[in-house]
């Protein structure tokens, strides 16, 4: 039996819809860890989905690491005004900014290729998937600044 307690801390950690949260513990007879694995799944389909649609609004983003050595300048793209003011996509952009002055790649597709520096195993574009997935838009990386002294 699905309990308050497990879809609430799938809601929490997850941001998925509660009705997808409940189903996925159902089809799962409860277990939180395969019923996590089914919402990122289902959240990387209809962030595939939504790929051909255009991403018109979003937010540039600003970091500097400690000692103001590394800075970075990120361009991340949504489609909607409202989403971009989200905490889904306001972190997201915080960590995009955090990998890229740790990491230090130069083109996009070397960025999205990375692994998640907080999840190893985890590639960027995963990351940005399960985001696009949670928001209901599609997410994408217009363009990036690094700056090294």
């Amino acid at each position: 039996m699905v309990t308050i307690d497990q879809i609430k801390k799938l809601r929490d950690e997850t941001q998925l819809p509660l009705s997808d949260i409940r189903t996925a513990l159902e089809e799962t007879d409860g277990n939180e860890t395969a019923a996590k694995k089914i919402l990122l799944e289902k959240s990387r389909e209809r962030a595939e989905e939504k790929k051909s649609r255009e991403a018109g609004d979003g937010v540039v983003f600003t970091y500097v690491h400690q000692g103001g050595k590394t800075g970075v300048m990120l361009d991340l793209r949504c489609e909607t005004d409202f989403v971009a003011r989200t905490e889904v996509f306001q972190n997201l952009g915080k960590e995009l900014c955090l990998q890229i002055a740790s990491m230090g790649p130069e083109k996009t597709e070397e960025l999205l290729e990375q692994d998640y520096i907080r999840e190893p195993g985890k590639k960027i574009a995963d990351l940005i998937g399960e985001a696009s997935g949670t928001l209901g838009e599609h997410v994408k990386i217009e363009k990036f600044v690094r700056y090294s002294i």
